[in-house]
């Protein structure tokens, strides 16, 4: 949990809540699958791209869709160049996700740490922090709310290690395509970087709230996330 302890995430709801404190922000991420979204509102791939980011969480979390919301945390990393172009990307967002303040430097330090070189990028992150995919992006426009079923796989396998008894035991209940998805998700051994996220846990408690609406704009060329 360490990724975001000390910092402040703010909901994006119309009161604008933070959570600063290490029981808000542990209870809000502990045991969850946790989605980082770089992009900006002059990047125009990110303007294409929101309303798919937008059904594809809804689809997870709305219990319209899924009898209890997924596992499953979307923040904005905003790389905007002002605050007002942030709130107007913010608008087009889930009302449940999460962001930093626009004035947060943290912000620049998420994207040299996952190696953010382009927009839009999805970094996707297994319940322990390790690294689950640099960029799903493309996954979630051709699988839509599928991939995140793979994602959870992937995270169990990770949770199997623990549990070799489990391996054996339960081999009927594996997928055919384990091994395959084993290769894919596989993460190169590092060093330890400091920021390691921990676990993430606890019920959302949001509310339905009403959606916010805005039509897209095309504000200029597509620009570098560090430019």
């Amino acid at each position: 949990m360490e990724l975001f302890l000390g910092k402040v995430l703010v909901k994006n709801n119309w009161d604008r809540n933070e959570l600063d404190t290490e029981r808000e922000i542990t209870m809000k991420l502990q045991n969850r699958i946790l989605m980082l979204f770089f992009g900006s509102w002059d990047c125009e791939r990110c303007q294409d791209f929101v309303p798919t980011l937008k059904d594809f969480y809804k689809r997870l979390m709305d219990s319209f869709y899924m009898e209890r919301p997924s596992q499953l945390v979307l923040i904005y990393v905003s790389l905007d160049d002002s605050e007002v172009l942030q709130e107007k990307l913010l608008k087009k967002l889930p009302k449940w996700c999460l962001f930093l303040h626009h004035d947060d430097p943290y912000r620049k330090e998420l994207g040299v740490k996952f190696e953010v070189h382009e927009t839009p990028t999805v970094v996707v992150l297994r319940p322990d922090g390790s690294l689950l995919l640099p960029n799903a992006v493309s996954e979630i426009c051709e699988l839509g709310p599928d991939c995140f079923r793979q994602w959870q796989e992937a995270a169990q396998v990770i949770d199997r290690n623990f549990e070799m008894h489990v391996e054996f035991d339960d081999k009927k209940m594996r997928s055919v395509t384990d091994p395959i998805r084993k290769l894919k998700y596989k993460v190169e051994k590092k060093k330890k970087r400091r920021g390691f996220l921990g676990g993430w846990g606890g019920r959302d408690e949001d509310e339905d709230e009403e959606d916010q609406n805005g039509d897209l704009h095309d504000n200029g060329d597509f620009k570098g996330p560090w430019d």
